[in-house]
């Protein structure tokens, strides 16, 4: 008898809760959501992060605290989750340059992993140089890595990202320059203008500070059109090059375990929030801005990604032949 007296009694406890009470541990979401931002602070995807998790507080109702977990191109972060109950209360930036460095072999991960809940941003990359550059066009800059092989130094995000993919692309067409890359985002902002390289790969946004005060100068916009807010600046399709497939994306994703009525109530939440004012002014200020498109057009987003940076690494590898 004494052992059925306690579960009686709690069971009798529950009951004279109010109704509202008795359901918080159903609803979802009941407590804080943590975002891991999967590169450091300071970066495009950790200012990502933090701003998209202060728009979605408003929406969710719970804290969304943000987790800098960084290293090995944001495998790190991303294995954390994975790691996690697929509950939907870990939430991880998933970006382009991660996927590139999957297709690439760095790490164990693969995009089926994830549910891809959003993709927030996104962004062709570009090409620039320290205003006091003497290659003051991108013409002048391959007329020099032509006549200089393995002398001009550019600052990456990594060895396997879209960055390593672009300059073997060129070294492929005679321009050979130097990979110098950097874990720490703030360090490969500034090289440049430090001395330490030459020029930088990378997504206007994350140098926005830096080209709204003159100190880079851009040369060229990896895709086929020139960027609306870069209107002056030419496209890599006008110098006859076929590499406008390697767009700048930052996701928010969640582990593919995650059942789908909380990816439900997360793809609606950060929907809502890509439409909040205060979040597309954020983007269109990092020239990042893009419109929602619903999951599986985000997921098929990222796995054609996958599959057009396997593509790339398969003919390099065919050319060496």
């Amino acid at each position: 008898m004494t052992s059925l007296r306690l579960p009686i009694a709690a069971l009798a406890a529950l009951a004279l809760l109010p109704p509202a009470a008795r359901a918080a541990d159903d609803k979802f979401p009941s407590r804080p959501i943590e975002i891991t931002a999967t590169f450091g602070p300071g970066g495009g995807a950790d200012l990502m992060a933090r701003k998209m998790a202060q728009v979605l507080e408003k929406r969710l109702g719970v804290p969304m605290p943000v987790n800098n977990v960084a290293g090995a191109s944001g495998n790190a972060g991303l294995s954390k989750v994975l790691g996690s109950p697929a509950d939907g209360y870990s939430v991880a930036t998933m970006i382009a340059l991660t996927v590139s460095a999957w297709a690439s072999g760095v790490g164990n991960l693969k995009p089926e992993q994830f549910t891809v809940l959003a993709v927030v941003q996104d962004s062709p990359s570009m090409l620039f140089v320290p205003a006091d550059s003497p290659h003051q066009t991108f013409q002048q800059f391959l007329n020099y890595a032509k006549a200089n092989p393995g002398k001009m130094k550019v600052a990456t995000s990594g060895y396997g990202t879209q960055d390593d993919i672009t300059l073997r692309y060129l070294a492929g067409l005679g321009y050979k320059t130097v990979n110098v890359p950097f874990a720490n985002p703030a360090e490969r902002y500034s090289s440049p203008l430090s001395k330490g390289t030459d020029a930088i790969y990378e997504e206007p946004g994350d140098v926005a500070q830096f080209v709204d005060s003159k100190q880079y100068r851009t040369l060229v916009v990896f895709d086929d059109n020139r960027h609306p807010q870069f209107p002056d600046v030419p496209c890599s399709k006008e110098f006859n090059m076929k590499i406008s497939d390697l767009p700048n994306f930052r996701t928010l994703s969640v582990s593919a375990k995650t059942p789908p009525e909380i990816v439900k109530v997360l793809t609606e939440a950060v929907k809502d929030a890509m439409n909040d004012p205060e979040w597309i002014e954020y983007a269109k200020k990092t020239y990042t801005y893009t419109p929602w498109v619903p999951n599986d057009q985000a997921a098929k987003k990222v796995q054609d990604f996958y599959s057009t940076v396997k593509g790339y690494l398969q003919r390099f590898k065919d050319e060496k032949k």
